[in-house]
């Protein structure tokens, strides 16, 4: 670096941060589960909690006390403006909106409330149901409150097609084939249940425009659906029958330990109404352990109002484990400390040794050595939790020597296997990228595929620099996608978390473990780009409306764990005596708790960038821990 670059900084008061560390560190600690593991609460929107509703009012299985609580904390996420975001401070949502005062018509609030005029006031002046996602639409039409002919089409028989035909079930990413495969029999046997309520109200009048007859793909998908609702209404009778019957094969097959699907609530829930419409009994096994599932994933809360009931839409024990105990070793924890012994074996048997979709891609790499984010989903080991878990695995010290090493091998050799053809890492599949997917007109629930991304490739250039050769082939075009993939302010744009100052504080650490020179002209302007988007109290945000709004790149209120990801590629290219370290250090010195966390309402994780949005509360702790640690590392 340039002495311009080095520039001195302020004084900091080094025991202020010694002192944060250790109170960082000793409230994690105290967070670990007695079976090894650490699980942060994963917190969304308020949709979870109204599909829950309305699944059960579909299944005639709601009860009274589900619904007030549940209604109680739909209730108190209603923002003044009488709508609900997808994320703290974010806008009103349509969807979500019109969904949640749904809910609360059905468990008994009066249309004429305040609370409820509010809402169906703004629903309106934004178009109504008209303009609202396709799965929205879905669930009103399940109840009569929507005409199935004016929703997309949809046809089992997409179970049929070989995995060369386009549009197959492994052109999908993983979280979109096992929602859409179960919600082709929902949509193809269109059922009609009483919802005991109608939200007619919510309707407009106007319907958007349809596409002008010009060749686009726009048009020509809504022409093919066009096509597909009339194979709809006059199928080819056993080519239905054989598709449905593979697709509850398809279904049932994929069912994981815990009754889930995937371990994430859109395929659980369509999962069970589709084998639900083909006849299996509610006491059948498959829809019984899926019901009995769901209540691991409930959250009960004593509040002065009363109990409150809310979903989570997934649960990341995993992948919390690996980031605490990497936090933990940063922190200068012995290797060999107790806590780690016990996080190490809970890792080690939450490993995956049996097949998956992922090997449609791969038929030859051998299964064993993937991890998963969540308890149970053997059918869905990630490369990210995978990368982290070899980090975390190969600096532990632990009695058997043997098993933990097999297990980072094993690893190993499952992460360069599953590369994709470009050089770089998507997070559950190889070579997932048919845009074509993306042009379907039902596709607007989110992302439908899972390309390589900077922050997963990032993650796995890490873990292989810290056990290959720098040499090492599949290394150096992991090195390669990475620098091809800066952008063009100097940042990298994050996927999995919000948004560029996550990818960006994922890249530059693997860039300089993989060998990468800290004066490289990539590393200069990702520096560049880092202390130009520091907050005047020192700390780092950026708002989830980055993901499609320019203007919010870098920017947001400064948030615990944002700032750490600064900090992190700041340390990793030795600037820990600049100003904007040490204020960045200063930010999360300041901004601790009395019991050593961080306060940290806004969401910094992501799970469809621009429609769906995470707050991982363990994240406000471990990373500013994991930052901390390095920041005292450096200074010595």
């Amino acid at each position: 670096m340039t002495d311009q670059l080095q520039e001195s900084a302020p004084a900091l008061d080094e025991s202020d941060s010694r002192t944060a560390l250790t109170a960082a560190r000793d409230h994690l600690l105290s967070l670990q589960h007695p079976d090894g593991y650490w699980k942060g609460e994963l917190e969304t929107n308020v949709t979870m909690d109204v599909e829950d509703l309305l699944l059960r009012q579909f299944l005639g299985i709601r009860t009274a006390a589900e619904t007030e609580q549940a209604a109680r904390w739909i209730r108190a996420q209603q923002r003044a403006d009488g709508t609900w975001a997808t994320f703290y401070g974010g806008p009103g949502d349509l969807s979500t909106t019109a969904e949640a005062y749904t809910a609360l018509k059905l468990a008994g609030d009066d249309p004429d409330d305040p609370h409820m005029a509010a809402a169906r006031e703004w629903v309106l002046a934004h178009g109504g149901l008209e303009s609202t996602r396709v799965f929205t639409r879905i669930w009103l039409a399940m109840f009569g409150e929507w005409s199935w002919d004016e929703l997309p089409a949809m046809p089992p028989e997409v179970v049929l097609l070989p995995k060369w035909f386009p549009l197959n079930t492994a052109d999908w990413g993983c979280w979109a084939r096992q929602t859409i495969v179960p919600l082709t029999v929902v949509c193809t046997l269109r059922p009609n249940r009483d919802l005991g309520i109608s939200v007619r109200e919510l309707r407009s009048g106007r319907h958007p425009a349809k596409p002008r007859p010009q060749w686009t793909w726009e048009y020509g998908f809504t022409a093919l659906d066009r096509v597909l609702h009339r194979y709809q209404r006059h199928p080819v009778g056993p080519v239905r029958e054989h598709a449905m019957r593979r697709a509850a094969e398809w279904i049932v097959a994929r069912q994981e330990a815990d009754g889930s699907w995937g371990g994430i609530q859109p395929p659980w829930v369509y999962s069970l109404l589709a084998l639900h419409l083909l006849g299996y009994p509610m006491d059948h096994p498959v829809l019984k352990q899926g019901l009995d599932g769901l209540e691991r994933f409930l959250i009960r809360e004593h509040t002065p109002g009363g109990v409150v009931r809310r979903l989570e839409a997934c649960q990341s024990p995993v992948w919390d484990t690996v980031l605490a105990s990497i936090a933990l070793l940063d922190a200068d924890l012995a290797p060999d400390d107790p806590a780690l012994r016990r996080a190490t074996d809970f890792l080690l048997a939450e490993e995956i040794r049996v097949r998956g979709d992922w090997a449609v891609r791969r038929p030859d790499l051998p299964a064993g050595g993937g991890w998963a984010f969540e308890f149970d989903n053997d059918g869905y080991p990630d490369i990210d939790d995978t990368a982290e878990v070899v980090l975390a695995l190969n600096r532990v010290r632990h009695p058997d020597t043997a098993a933990v090493r097999g297990a980072v091998e094993r690893g190993r050799r499952w992460l360069r296997g599953m590369a994709s053809q470009d050089g770089g890492w998507a997070a559950f599949d190889a070579d997932n990228t048919r845009e074509l997917v993306r042009r379907l007109p039902f596709c607007d629930f989110g992302e439908v595929i899972d390309p390589p991304s900077a922050d997963v490739t990032a993650h796995v250039v890490e873990a292989l620099a810290a056990l290959e050769n720098r040499d090492d082939q599949v290394l150096r075009r992991g090195v390669k996608w990475l620098l091809a993939n800066q952008e063009e302010d100097g940042s990298w744009f994050g996927r999995w978390g919000a948004n560029h100052l996550y990818g960006t504080g994922a890249a530059v650490p693997a860039l300089v473990r993989s060998g990468v020179s800290r004066d490289n002209r990539a590393l200069r302007r990702a520096v560049q780009w880092l202390e130009r988007h520091q907050n005047d109290d020192g700390g780092w945000g950026e708002d989830l409306r980055s993901y499609d709004d320019p203007d919010w790149i870098g920017a947001g209120d400064s948030t615990a764990s944002q700032t750490a990801w600064a900090l992190l590629a700041l340390l990793a290219v030795q600037r820990q005596d600049t100003e904007a370290v040490r204020r960045g250090v200063d930010f999360l010195v300041r901004t601790q708790r009395s019991d050593g966390g961080w306060d940290e309402p806004q969401f910094t994780g992501t799970g469809f960038p621009g429609d769906f949005y995470i707050n991982y509360h363990l994240y406000r702790i471990v990373f500013p821990l994991t930052a901390l640690g390095r920041y005292r590392a450096a200074v010595g």
